[in-house]
């Protein structure tokens, strides 16, 4: 599919992403060279979350891998791993990081929303700020259940329902305000970016995820950890003590 057949919004944010590349690469690189699985902007260790079920010998995608990291995770505990991601800058880190680790899996260009392989291919759908944040949610989590087995699981973090509500349009850091409606969140669309990003109300989530056939197995709302720290500048530590900037839904594919 040429760039002109895709959505507006996918084409928007693989530019956005094609030219964030380089900046992304150096945290890529980190995340390879570490054993230890972690989530989100506070590095939230899997091994306490434990919201990854057992990957040995099972058919895994990342949707939206980005430079993979969590994909290499994985496959380092026996995952059978698949990459997609819609930024070819990105894809290009991930192979030369594949090339330095001697692990090799493969790596799709493509539009999470429109995946190129079969029904029922795996047994987990993951997805760390990828599809979750950067495709349509009424596009892609329908997509992501075509792609699982009966029984398959999907686990994926996105921003935190509050945090969307408190972040400004600008990069000053979320305050103790809500600054955006909470009713009809669907689109977001900043003034410094032309990358669009989706969420939705959480009562919409479950709807959504329900219609597809998904059962619910947790919600899971992180807190920064003590002494945590990061270089993204929209949301402080303080605050994501006090409130969840970050949230991970764990879903399983009924089994009929």
């Amino acid at each position: 599919m040429s760039d002109t057949d895709l959505p507006e919004h996918v084409r928007l944010n693989r530019a956005h992403w094609d030219q964030l590349s380089v900046e992304y690469a150096g945290r890529g690189r980190r995340a390879w060279a570490s054993d230890d699985a972690t989530w989100g902007i506070w590095s939230v260790p899997e091994r306490d979350l434990q919201v990854v079920p057992d990957v040995a010998g099972k058919d895994v995608i990342e949707l939206g891998c980005g430079t993979a990291y969590w994909s290499a995770w994985l496959a380092r505990r026996g995952a059978r791993m698949v990459g997609i991601d819609n930024s070819t800058k990105q894809l290009e880190t991930a192979r030369g990081l594949q090339r330095e680790h001697g692990l090799s899996f493969p790596l799709l260009h493509g539009n999470a929303e429109e995946v190129p392989l079969p029904n029922a291919s795996f047994d987990l759908a993951i997805s760390e700020y990828g599809a979750s944040i950067w495709c349509d949610p009424y596009r892609w989590i329908p997509e992501a259940v075509r792609l699982l087995r009966p029984g398959g699981h999907l686990v994926f973090l996105k921003n935190g329902t509050l945090f969307t509500l408190c972040a400004p349009d600008s990069e000053d850091p979320a305050s103790d305000r809500l600054v955006r409606d909470y009713f009809g969140l669907h689109r977001l669309e900043w003034s410094d970016s032309a990358s669009v990003e989706f969420t939705l109300p959480i009562g919409q989530w479950i709807r959504l995820f329900r219609s597809n056939g998904l059962e619910i197995l947790d919600l899971v709302e992180l807190q920064a950890p003590e002494g945590a720290s990061t270089s993204f500048p929209y949301v402080t530590p303080e605050w994501a003590r006090r409130w969840p900037s970050e949230e991970i839904w764990r879903l399983r594919k009924k089994l009929v």
